[in-house]
């Protein structure tokens, strides 16, 4: 293409801890409902973190036949419930040639559910017990073939698995491709259930979780006695369609996607460069790409996990972007609500972003109580403000040293 088109956004779907479709989420969001409480999937004994931030009420059989609820894993099932909503929502339906639709979602473990009762059943009963639909439900890319085969769907089609980056690393690519010319739309997003007693051990034992008991102190972005994530899961899908094409048949606009960076850390497997100059270049990358000036910037819906590292390291990242200007905009974590989704995290939180700068109103950093001289900058800690959001940044910090940023903004002429 001898040039770039526009990428807007046309559609929201989102399957979370604090609603089970965008309505309900966003009442939840701009509230500030807590959506973490303790287990109820499996007995907690014996593990030293008691807490998650599971889906609460969900119903497959409203988005899936009982044969295809058997053969699917769980975070299958979220994701084609919030991509479904989505495509509701954009009516776009029939609208897009099926070859120019593309379908790129991030997971980042796929069906572990799958394989903790498959690997059971091994162990138990031995290797012809093991289901034969076993492989199917675990891949990581299943959630995107299952939603084109249901939806006719197309273009390009793949899983993005870079840890806690992967959903806005799919979003990044879907509007890499219709900016290019190669696709004219594409369902992006992320999903993830990873509520299970391996993934609860493994995160615990490498002392990743909050192993708070009290709901309100489990996870608290920015705050000084932060103490690790919860674990959650869910689904949030966008449709992401060219401008010309959406504005052609009416559709209603949440916001513009204006630029993506992506980065690696290159530092180790878990912790961020301590001086937060991956993420920092991700966002930087994002600004570039935008053409805008840095200080049109003035919201960032952060990684914010609640970790020690994370936070301070994101805090100094944004000031290495934005210089004094960092003292101007405003942060939050929408993980202080909906706990940390792993692969899906970016999705539901590019939901978040498309949904503040439509409403025009910034959720609040719930938890955060108690100032940490290492983020000192403003979290919007005292509740949901009304606020014209003109730029928006959305991170995502990966295991792997994996960074990405989706840079947002209001439709303008």
């Amino acid at each position: 293409m001898s040039e770039w088109r526009r990428v807007v956004v046309t559609g929201l779907g989102a399957v979370t801890p604090v609603g089970n479709n965008v309505s309900e989420t966003w009442n939840s969001l701009k509230n500030g409902k807590n959506g973490i409480a303790p287990i109820t999937f499996f007995d907690t004994e014996g593990f030293k973190a008691k807490l998650a931030a599971e889906v609460k009420g969900f119903e497959p059989k409203e988005y899936l036949e009982v044969n295809e609820i058997l053969r699917t894993d769980r975070y299958a099932q979220l994701a084609v419930a919030a991509a479904a909503q989505a495509v509701e929502d954009s009516g776009i339906e029939g609208k897009v040639e099926p070859e120019k639709f593309g379908v790129m979602f991030g997971t980042g473990i796929g069906g572990i559910g799958t394989f903790e009762v498959e690997h059971t059943k091994l162990l138990e009963k031995g290797p012809r017990r093991v289901s034969s639909l076993f492989i199917p439900m675990m891949i990581g890319n299943m959630a995107a073939g299952t939603v084109a085969m249901r939806t006719g769907f197309k273009g390009d089609n793949f899983c993005t698995t870079t840890a806690c980056s992967s959903a806005t690393h799919a979003i990044g690519e879907a509007f890499r491709k219709i900016k290019d010319g190669y696709l004219d739309a594409a369902l992006c997003g992320g999903t993830g259930a990873c509520i299970s007693r391996f993934a609860l051990s493994g995160f615990n034992n490498m002392h990743a979780l909050s192993r708070a008991t009290e709901l309100d102190k489990a996870s608290t972005p920015f705050d000084l006695n932060r103490q690790g994530f919860v674990l959650g899961e869910g689904s949030g899908m966008l449709v992401l369609e060219e401008l010309e094409h959406a504005k052609a048949r009416g559709a209603n606009i949440y916001a513009e996607v204006i630029g993506y960076g992506a980065t690696c850390d290159a530092y180790h497997e878990t912790s961020p460069d301590p001086e937060g100059k991956g993420g920092a270049k991700a966002m930087e990358f994002a600004v570039k790409e935008s053409g805008r000036a840095p200080e049109t910037f003035n919201y960032v819906n952060a990684h914010g996990t609640s970790t020690p590292m994370n936070d301070k390291t994101e805090t100094a990242a944004v000031k290495l972007v934005f210089g004094e200007h960092a003292k101007n905009m405003v942060i939050n974590s929408t993980k202080s609500m909906t706990g940390h989704l792993l692969g899906a995290a970016g999705g539901v939180e590019a939901v978040a972003c498309a949904l503040q700068i439509k409403n025009s109103k910034v959720h609040r950093t719930l938890g955060l109580k108690v100032a940490d001289p290492e983020c000192d900058l403003d979290y919007a800690a005292d509740g949901t403000r009304d606020m014209k959001i003109t730029g928006a940044l959305s991170n995502s910090l990966g295991f792997g040293g994996h960074n990405a940023c989706i840079a947002f903004a209001p439709v303008e002429d």
